[in-house]
């Protein structure tokens, strides 16, 4: 039950980031639909929202959606995405109230919180070698729709993604690093999946399936 008590505390951090975020740029574009369009431009409001998602599900109890698999492969995803934007990115823009306050749970709050309930909560042991690399799936899709998305709205959402500065070979040379990066990430989940105590078994604790 405690398991499940974090998990939703997790989970209602990650969809308040989501709300603050979409009422800083709501102020923005003032209509839901071109909000929404320009949030899900970017990596960090995409990997908060499968936080938001498989943490909801931990916490009910939903064993399939919050499989150890998800929670590992959304834990590197949001820990790569707080680690890139405090390295590299913070402090591009300069963001006040909403927009910072958003900045700051999706990109602080929530990596941190979600690394820690994987460490000393979620169940351990279940993770396999395939699983890196079914997670850099991720970056790499994520990567092309953006770019995709780019050609349309002639807006990049990260400066080495930006083609237009970069030229190709340095565009396709950053995703490759990224795509290498989170796979290591991944492997090193992995080999503390098979390391740390086993802790609880969410999934075992719901009756949501």
């Amino acid at each position: 039950m405690i398991a499940r008590i974090l998990a939703g505390i997790v989970a209602l951090i990650a969809w308040i980031g989501l709300a603050v975020q979409f009422r800083a740029s709501y102020a923005v574009f003032h209509t839901v639909p071109a909000t929404l369009w320009a949030m899900a431009l970017y990596f960090t409001v995409i990997v908060n929202l499968l936080v938001a998602v498989v943490f909801t599900a931990a916490a009910l109890g939903f064993s399939r959606v919050a499989s150890p698999f998800r929670l590992g492969g959304v834990t590197i995803a949001i820990l790569l995405v707080g680690i890139v934007y405090n390295l590299l990115l913070s402090g591009i823009l300069e963001l006040s109230g909403g927009a910072r306050l958003a900045d700051l749970i999706n990109h602080s709050l929530t990596p941190v919180t979600v690394t820690l309930f994987w460490i000393f909560v979620a169940d351990k042991g279940h993770l396999n070698k395939r699983a890196p690399v079914q997670w850099t799936m991720l970056p790499v899709i994520y990567f092309a729709y953006a770019l995709v998305r780019a050609s349309i709205d002639d807006k990049y959402p990260y400066p080495f993604m930006n083609v237009d500065q970069l030229g190709w070979n340095r565009t396709l040379l950053n995703a490759v690093a990224i795509a290498l990066g989170f796979m290591v990430a991944g492997f090193a989940i992995v080999w503390l999946d098979r390391r740390l105590p086993p802790n609880i078994n969410i999934a075992a604790q719901g009756s949501g399936e």
